[in-house]
Order: structure tokens, then C-alpha cells, then sequence
């Protein structure tokens, strides 16, 4: 303290100052990110196929029901404009969805069950080619298949990313069009990491706040 009150007042104000000023800018973007997230998992469907094992037969086995239930989804999504649409979409169509997975394990010789389910479920940061999506509560149809034990698969069937061949680890400008139709811009922003790494480093500022928040329980499912 008295080395404090040795100090000139402009030094003074400064010292006392920066703190606050960290403090402001941190409760804001803590403001911002929560709003974004909350929003953009409001906006978000996604669809989630998890394998029975983490072996070679039951990760193409996973691989086989996603291509093949994401076939029927082309033929019932294509052309829907809002979440809650492809929501209802699919809601009606649980059992049928349920037969293709079952369908597609039987005729690859296994005897697995499948359960499907439209669930409001807790997903980590995942990046689909050059987008990411952060963590927190998404709604989502669930294929679980067998003990569902082994790794997931996933994609977004709102706005409609599921069609999207990514093996080139960049998602084509008109999907992006697409997704950003149905997107504000700071949400659309905070997901399309693009190559620009001053940009990815933005976003990951903003996804580690999110991460704060969830593992403080800030932001929480929806009863």
C-alpha cells in the first residue's frame, strides 16, 4: 500500500483501472457467447449415430445405417425451411427410421437392435469440415446402435449439412449459403472458422468461454 501511495495518480488510475476493464470486457463476451450459443442451439438439428463397438465391423456397420438413413432423410428434408419442420418431419417418421437401421444391421449379418430417439442431449465442440459447432445442448434424432458404446458419427440435418461430402475437410460455398439463411450473422460467424487463423482464433475464444459456462452449469438443457 505505500508503495501505491508513492505513485503518480495518472499510474494510480491505470492500476486500479485495467482490472475493471478486464473484468467489463469478460462479463460482455461472457453476454455475447452465452446469447450466440443459446440461439444457435436453438437454431441447430442435428442427427447423431453412435456404433455399437469401436471395432472395424461395427464402425462400417454405423457407417452403412447413416448412408442408408440418410437417403430416406433426402427424400422427406429436402426441401423443408425451419427446424421445427424437419423436427416434425422426423418425429413422424421415428419407426421408419427405426426399420432402415434395423433393415441395414440384419441384411449385413448382425442382429443388433437399434433405438431411435429425438432427444435434447449434451454435444462437445465438433467441426464439421471447416465449420465447428460449440459445445452445449442440441436437439437431435438418436440412432443408437446395439450397446451404442463405440464411436459417433454426426451431422446437421437443420440447416441441411448432412448431404455434404467433407472429405476434402472444406464444406462447398452454397451449403454454407444455405446455413447462413438460417443464421444470424453473429452466429453464422461464430461457426465458420474458415482459413483465416486470426478468425480461429476468435472462435476458439469464444468456445472456451462456452466451455466455461457449461462446465459451471450456466448453460443447461431444456426441461
Amino acid at each position: 500500500m505505500n508503495i501505491l501511495k508513492k505513485l503518480p495518480r495518472k499510474i494510480k488510475i491505470i492500476i486500479i483501472a485495467l482490472p475493471l476493464l478486464f473484468l467489463y470486457t469478460f462479463i460482455c463476451s461472457i453476454g455475447y457467447v452465452t446469447a450466440i450459443s443459446s440461439d444457435l442451439c436453438e437454431s441447430v438439428f442435428r442427427l447423431h449415430i453412435i456404433a455399437n463397438s469401436d471395432s472395424e465391423e461395427d464402425q462400417n456397420l454405423k457407417y452403412k445405417v447413416r448412408d442408408n438413413v440418410i437417403a430416406y432423410m433426402n427424400t422427406l428434408c429436402s426441401n423443408t425451411n425451419s427446424k421445427q419442420e424437419v423436427i416434425s418431419i422426423a418425429n413422424e417418421h421415428l419407426e421408419d427410421f427405426k426399420k432402415i437401421a434395423i433393415d441395414t444391421i440384419k441384411t449385413n449379418g448382425f442382429n443388433y437392435d437399434a433405438q431411435v430417439e429425438i432427444n435434447n442431449v449434451f454435444f462437445p465442440t465438433k467441426t464439421y469440415g471447416d465449420l465447428s459447432l460449440p459445445e452445449g445442448y442440441y436437439d437431435a434424432l438418436r440412432i443408437k446402435i446395439g450397446n451404442a458404446s463405440g464411436q459417433n458419427w454426426w451431422c446437421v440435418m437443420f440447416p441441411p449439412l448432412c448431404f455434404v461430402d467433407v472429405s476434402t475437410g472444406i464444406v462447398p460455398q452454397e451449403s454454407k449459403e444455405l446455413i447462413k439463411e438460417n443464421l444470424s450473422d453473429e452466429e453464422y460467424g461464430l461457426i465458420c472458422t474458415g482459413n483465416n487463423s486470426k478468425d480461429n482464433s476468435d472462435v476458439k475464444f469464444k468456445f472456451k468461454i462456452i466451455e466455461i459456462l457449461n462446465h459451471t452449469k450456466l448453460i443447461t438443457a431444456k426441461n
